[in-house]
């Protein structure tokens, strides 16, 4: 019998690739995770997943459950919205900062698909370029935030979305074009172009650049495709999110390498206060966002 507890157990392993990521997803050990594919499995006299090196793949019949659950676990969430407003009728507001400046390509989309389902909440973003937007929280100037890291910070309730991986961003015709991946070493004397934001929040500089003390210089644009302009035009190189890449490269308009042999990584997390936190509607946010960011983006990796 197929249960609403397999259908969230594959989705984390379509997600994630790897039973033991999948495990911490849906709160369970490897061992178990490994006794519902057995058994689901059995009764439906099929494989469903197949082992690739340290990882694993779904078969045509795993994928079909997956699609199956993508339906039934978003009908369950629904549910679940109209019966917590029927207990107790939901409003409030839900004012969103932002520390990563890409993320307004994924969260639009989130923010239109959210609103139908909490017509009642104020669901706004708080604009501008904040050096610490946490900070926001405990002012009242924000109700989540999302950002890269997570702090130890009192009263503060981080939610995980997902990694990702930051590639290189060249012009067809820079040098660094040429090269299969990115060292440290190959920034040096370029032109970072970046968001307006301090340096310690910029990954490639925190991770890559100052450690091995590579001497760069740096200039800003507020929007990603003033970014793209400046790197399409030779006016210095970039390091973004593979996913807001997306169509630029489709459409060959500047070229992305990655940064290092494992690859550049950033997380994503929501934040917001203790008490926000266990809102309804605050945590129906955060699903809606993971739903439809592992639905339409490529590369995203799950967080536990």
């Amino acid at each position: 019998m197929i249960e609403i507890r397999h259908l969230r157990t594959l989705a984390a392993l379509s997600e994630t690739g790897n039973v033991s990521r999948a495990a911490a997803r849906v709160h369970l050990t490897q061992s178990a995770v490994s006794h519902q594919l057995r058994a689901l499995e059995a009764h439906l006299g099929a494989p469903i997943v197949e082992r690739k090196g340290a990882g694993i793949a779904l078969t045509a019949a795993g994928r079909r459950l997956v699609e199956l659950g993508r339906e039934v676990l978003e009908q369950v969430r629904s549910a679940e919205r109209d019966i917590a407003n029927l207990a107790a009728p939901q409003s409030g507001s839900l004012r969103i900062a932002l520390e990563c400046h890409t993320c307004f390509d994924w969260l639009m989309p989130v923010m239109d698909a959210y609103r139908p389902a909490w017509p009642a909440v104020e669901l706004d973003l708080v604009s501008g370029f904040h050096p610490d937007p946490l900070r926001l929280l405990d002012s009242g100037g924000a109700d989540l935030v999302i950002c890269s890291e997570k702090r130890r910070t009192r009263g503060v309730t981080y939610f995980p979305l997902f990694r990702f991986e930051i590639l290189g961003v060249l012009a067809h015709d820079h040098p660094l074009a040429r090269r299969r991946l990115l060292k440290a070493a190959d920034f040096a004397g370029e032109t970072l172009i970046t968001y307006p934001v301090p340096e310690e929040r910029i990954d490639v500089i925190r991770q890559v650049l100052k450690p091995e003390r590579v001497k760069y210089s740096r200039r800003t644009a507020e929007l990603t495709i003033g970014i793209l302009q400046l790197v399409a035009s030779r006016r210095g190189v970039a390091a973004l999110p593979s996913w807001g890449l997306a169509n630029y490269l489709a459409h060959d308009y500047v070229v992305a390498r990655r940064i290092g042999a494992g690859g550049l990584w950033s997380d994503l997390y929501a934040a917001t206060t203790a008490a926000a936190g266990k809102r309804p509607y605050v945590r129906d946010f955060v699903a809606t966002a993971k739903a439809r960011c592992f639905a339409t983006l490529k590369g995203l990796v799950a967080l536990g």
